[in-house]
């Protein structure tokens, strides 16, 4: 049975396509990746098929009483809730049912016995409502999954308006799995979540029992969940069952195949049209030349995508800096209250370290304790000699209304206009995106147009918070190239293994140094 269906979708934004007359149609049960590269689509798809997004064109089904429940990049929370009111917001029919049992209770007393019975009768009815939706044990799923996404370690009393983007989306995602609707709507639900957290969210997907439809750049995460893939490209969505080792195979053979056609098109083309040239003007000939441009004209001439510019990460070194890079005695990091012990840390010259652990542990914290941006609450950090800095920051909350030339402008004054869009074009953005406003590039275009300015300005240390979040599969690999030929030292927050066991010559686990119960 068909819960959605698309039909004939087309939209765009100004005079760039985004979608050209494309059809989805998704049953009970699948279980669906939605890839593609940064730009492509992919959250505009899911805005569209929720409603938040008007189509240009076509059709959006859904089939009745469907619940949808959607996680999507930017969602937002009111203020003056805590974490619990949001999670227990999951059950407002549930708390509204009860509201109803007790104003049925409160006319009872009032009541004739005839509309007695009916009240009883009533209140039965609701009651078996709450008995069967497990009301009664709604504070227990709140902990189970308050405890899944790490949202215990961070307090559940905690006002909303104080937590980090990322905390927000944890919050939000830990509501939308509660209500448990009938198709989930994940929009990289993984990007703020770190390794022990991603594993308990790919239990749940795997124990889930309904739809849902996953963007997602991490891809053995997506392997394990889904058993459907949704290809966005060149303004299409393609269909490919299995996982999605098994779509680049059949993707590739694809593209190889269509290349290999238009090769031969092309070379008939080019005999046909040597053929009419050469023979209209003589009247002998004439007429096969005339039949020979008619077939021209009725070919169907194939025609190859352009190829995207492919992202090139090469970072700039300077100088050799000193033999240490920073050296902490004592060093207690937080804001009001420790977040860890004291620490003892020595970072040396062409070390690559990966710093790991439990979300809310503090590893942000210490990043900027260690570059002096944070004050620590005890002890001391120092720093090394000749030190280029160069720091990737996990997450701008304010909005950027500069264009990316703009943006990268401003950090390189000196850079002509044709030196910013080259740099721009190598970090694999478009004319289309340079040109446009930061605040409209999805998530992986922004986080391109930040790598831009790390890889232009020249370092010999890298301080990279969540490097690898929004940045699609291609984006992630150069990337992962690039920072193993880096000479200089790294220190790096990541919670992706396949990505920093290659590149890195140490791990440094926060969960050894915590305060706080892991």
């Amino acid at each position: 049975m068909s819960i959605l269906n698309v039909k004939n979708m087309s939209h765009g934004f100004g005079d760039r396509a985004i979608f050209e007359d494309v059809s989805f149609r998704l049953l009970k049960g699948e279980k669906i990746g939605l890839i593609g590269a940064n730009g492509e689509g992919k959250s505009t798809f899911m805005s569209i098929v929720t409603g938040n997004l008007m189509p240009d064109d076509g059709v959006v089904e859904w089939s009745n009483r469907v619940r949808v429940g959607y996680l999507d990049q930017h969602a937002n929370l009111e203020k003056g809730q805590t974490i619990r009111d949001v999670l227990r917001g999951a059950f407002k029919y549930l708390f509204d049912i009860e509201e109803d049992i007790l104003k049925i209770s409160d006319k009872m007393g009032e009541a004739s016995e005839e509309e007695l019975t009916k009240l009883l009768d009533e209140m039965g009815t609701l009651q078996d409502m709450l008995d069967h939706n497990g009301f009664y044990v709604i504070d227990t799923k709140v902990e189970e999954v308050a405890g899944g996404l790490g949202l215990r370690d961070i307090g559940l009393d905690k006002d909303v308006m104080d937590l980090s983007g990322g905390q927000r989306t944890k919050v939000l995602l830990g509501k939308l799995l509660l209500e448990n609707p009938d198709i989930l709507l994940l929009d990289e639900p993984t990007n703020y979540l770190d390794e022990q957290h991603i594993e308990w969210l790919k239990r749940y997907l795997q124990n889930y029992e309904n739809a849902f439809v996953l963007i997602s750049h991490d891809i053995p995460f997506l392997n394990s969940v889904i058993n459907l893939i949704y290809h966005v490209e060149n303004r299409k969505l393609t269909r490919y069952v299995g996982d999605y080792e098994n779509f680049k195979r059949i993707h590739e053979a694809n593209k190889k195949q269509l290349e290999s056609a238009y090769e031969r098109q092309q070379q008939e083309i080019a005999k046909l049209e040597d053929f009419v040239a050469r023979n209209k003007a003589r009247v002998a000939t004439t007429g096969m030349a005339r039949a020979r441009q008619k077939k021209l004209d009725k070919m169907d001439r194939i025609e190859l995508a352009a190829e995207k510019p492919k992202p090139e990460f090469n970072f700039k070194t300077s100088r050799t800096s000193g033999k240490v890079i920073f050296e902490a005695k004592d060093l207690v990091i937080g804001y009001d209250e420790a977040l860890t012990r004291p620490l003892n840390l020595l970072m040396e010259r062409g070390q690559k370290i990966a710093l790991v652990g439990a979300n809310g542990l503090g590893k942000t914290t210490l990043l900027k304790s260690l570059m002096g941006l944070i004050k620590p609450l005890q002890g001391e950090v120092t720093i090394g000699d000749y030190l280029e800095l160069g720091y990737f920051e996990q997450e701008i909350k304010e909005a950027n209304y500069k264009t990316c030339i703009e943006e990268v402008w401003e950090e390189f004054p000196g850079f002509t206009q044709y030196q910013i869009r080259a740099a721009l074009a190598k970090c694999g953005l478009t004319t289309k995106h340079i040109e446009s406003k930061v605040v409209v590039l999805s998530g992986g275009e922004q986080a391109k147009v930040r790598l831009c300015k790390l890889i232009n300005r020249e370092t010999n240390v890298l301080i990279l918070d969540e490097p690898t979040n929004h940045l699609d599969v291609e984006a992630k690999d150069e990337l992962k190239r690039a920072l193993k030929e880096y000479k200089g030292s790294i220190l790096i927050v990541c919670h992706e293994p396949e990505f920093y066991r290659d590149v890195v010559t140490d791990v440094w686990n926060c969960e050894d140094w915590t305060t706080k119960i892991v």
